[in-house]
């Protein structure tokens, strides 16, 4: 009978689930097991550890492939003149198509769904832009007024090209905010003179997207560049915003431009070489689509591996309640209540898991943390990996319960202790 003398009754006020000498009790169950603790608790911390890395990961690879897509219109079409790779109708392969306004014109008719649409050219030169005695080097675009919808921009000073600029062929320009900084430094840009391939240009306006690309250009009137640098009425590109079309919808009007734009200059519908269409919107969807069941799987593997732990847990309370067989036959024997020792089981339970998914979760959130300046290159397609905040208290969340799960079996099962026969064993 000296286990029974060393419970005292102060030892067993175990109806009060927040009693101290119950977490002491705990904690010096735990103490006289480390070893057996540790290694369970890792299964925990370890299920955590690879939920919170993965969750992480999928984050960075989502975000550095969404970069792709942050400097246009995510709903938007963009049609490039290309080189063809087929024979067609008697004539050979390689031939280069060549954009004009009637492609622009034609595209507008057929598309009543777009709300925004834009040409563009280019000019010859190297693209050197001079402001009295600085030069730099910068990428020159022709555009229409819509441009600034379908790239994202936003005006930080002026005004954007519009239609009145296009009409009468102003030889204006917009620049970007490192345009702006390179050449005026900290001078006022709005109303000066800027040498466009040695052509003088008035700015009208300062803008800056998202896109890194996108904040080293300068924007002229298509008509004007037409007009002064090519002497014909040559584009390269046409783009539109979809408006509320579906990405299957989308998928149609791309065919019916293909379609179209074969039929015109004569090339093989097929012929994939011939113009490049970029449909934005879906690809966007794809991806979109792509990276729910990315999440949807890593959050699979995340749970069955904190499963295992949850059934390591588990096991190890069962052997714990095994071990005390006697110590509780002799808790019910003076009194204490089978809902009393399950709430100790699962107190204990949860302290285990508790502690140590805390500790996979600080680990890593750690590693995302080390990890994010090793791929912030603009160019990585990894990026910023991390994990949202309610990430962390759904994870809190999980533990709570499966702590109280991984306990509640062989809590049931100490409850089930009959006194007679622990006292008959001693």
């Amino acid at each position: 009978m000296g286990l029974l003398n060393r419970i005292t009754t102060n030892q067993l006020k175990i109806d009060c689930m927040f009693d101290i000498d119950i977490w002491q009790e705990i904690f010096a169950t735990i103490k006289k097991n480390k070893l057996r603790t540790i290694l369970t608790g890792f299964s925990v911390a370890w299920g955590i550890f690879i939920l919170v890395v993965l969750l992480g990961s999928g984050t960075g690879l989502e975000n550095g492939v969404r970069k792709d897509f942050a400097g246009d219109a995510t709903n938007s079409i963009w049609i490039f003149q290309g080189q063809t790779s087929m024979a067609y109708n008697g004539m050979q392969s390689g031939r280069s198509i060549r954009f004009t306004n009637e492609d622009y014109d034609r595209t507008h008719e057929m598309v009543k769904a777009a709300d925004h649409m834009t040409s563009r050219t280019g000019i010859n030169g190297n693209g050197i832009i001079a402001y009295k005695n600085q030069y730099g080097s910068f990428e020159i675009d022709c555009v229409m007024p819509d441009n600034i919808y379908l790239e994202l921009a936003t005006i930080e000073e002026g005004r954007f090209i519009n239609n009145f600029d296009i009409s009468e062929k102003n030889k204006v320009v917009t620049i970007s905010t490192i345009v702006r900084d390179e050449l005026f430094k900290n001078k006022k840009a709005l109303g000066q003179f800027i040498k466009v391939s040695g052509i003088p240009f008035k700015v009208i306006g300062v803008f800056k997207t998202v896109s890194d690309r996108d904040n080293r250009r300068v924007y002229l009137p298509v008509s004007t560049a037409q007009m002064v640098f090519n002497g014909s009425n040559r584009i390269y590109a046409v783009a539109f915003t979809t408006g509320n079309m579906t990405a299957a919808e989308s998928k149609k009007t791309e065919n019916a431009l293909r379609a179209s734009f074969a039929s015109h200059h004569k090339f093989s519908v097929d012929d994939k070489r011939a113009i490049w269409i970029r449909n934005n919107l879906e690809n966007y969807t794809k991806f979109t689509g792509l990276f729910a069941g990315i999440r949807i799987f890593i959050w699979g593997i995340g749970i069955l591996t904190i499963i295992a732990g949850i059934v390591a847990v588990s096991n190890i309370m069962i052997i714990v309640v095994k071990e005390r067989t006697k110590e509780i036959g002799i808790r019910k024997a003076i009194g204490a209540t089978p809902g009393s020792i399950i709430g100790l089981v699962i107190l204990e339970s949860i302290l285990i898991t508790g502690f140590a998914g805390y500790f996979g979760l600080v680990a890593g959130i750690g590693l995302l943390e080390i990890l994010s300046p090793v791929f912030a290159s603009p160019d990585s397609y990894f990026l910023n990996p991390s994990v949202d905040f309610k990430v962390a208290v759904y994870a809190t969340l999980v533990l709570i319960i499966a702590g109280t799960f991984a306990g509640l079996i062989p809590a049931r099962r100490a409850a089930r202790i009959r006194p007679i026969e622990t006292l008959r064993d001693e």
